[in-house]
């Protein structure tokens, strides 16, 4: 059951996500981060994300990005 919260809560992150510019015309993915500390330290510590204690919001990965879409196939979500 965990892994599937924690599946969920990426796949959440990853449709509330929106685009910062970080360096010339390059940009990250972040999210607020109102979830379970549990499950985002868990995300963290699989590279999925990356935040800190102090910050609001978390960067998603690039393999919590391939993951997110991989997800998005499985429970047939169509973002258009």
């Amino acid at each position: 059951m965990h892994e599937q919260i924690d599946e969920l809560t990426l796949l959440l992150l990853y449709l509330t996500s929106f685009e910062e510019k970080i360096e010339l015309g390059e940009t990250t993915l972040r999210s607020w981060k109102g979830y379970p500390f549990d499950t985002l330290n868990k995300l963290a510590n699989n590279n999925l994300i990356f935040f800190s204690n102090r910050a609001k919001s978390v960067y998603i990965t690039e393999d919590g990005i391939e993951l997110a879409n991989k997800s998005l196939q499985k429970y047939s979500i169509n973002l258009q």
